[in-house]
């Protein structure tokens, strides 16, 4: 896929990003900017931005797809396997700084891990 198109549309996803270092529900992306594009466009949007190496994603604990800013990323080389941290009582997801081996196996090609962890965050714990 080539270079995404800084649209409008584009740009107001992108923005959300920069206003947060957590991960972000799509649906809630869906429902906090179904005013000004559709649900279509939110995903089209999202799919290209994580082809680029703008964005990562993974399925929380709830079974829905979470979006998050890639740091060093590009469309060729993802460099995102890290651990997710969800929240069980407020819901907040981030992504945590330390990366996790992914182990090599035998006659086989792995192109993605998924790690998440569930617990209560600082905030809840207090």
């Amino acid at each position: 896929m080539g270079i995404v198109r800084k649209t409008k549309s584009v740009k107001t996803l992108l923005k959300a990003f920069e206003q947060t270092h957590d991960a972000i529900s799509v649906v809630a992306l869906v429902g906090r900017f179904q005013h000004i594009m559709n649900k279509t466009t939110v995903y089209r949007i999202l799919e290209r931005l994580e082809d680029e190496g703008e964005l990562h994603s993974f399925t929380g604990k709830d079974g829905l797809k979470w979006v998050a800013r890639c740091h060093g990323c590009s469309s060729s080389n993802h460099m995102d396997n890290h651990p997710h941290f969800q929240c069980q009582n407020c819901g907040k997801t981030e992504c945590l700084t330390f990366e996790v081996a992914i182990p090599s196996l035998p006659n086989h090609k792995v192109y993605s891990a998924q790690f998440l962890l569930i617990g209560l965050c600082e905030n809840c714990l207090s």
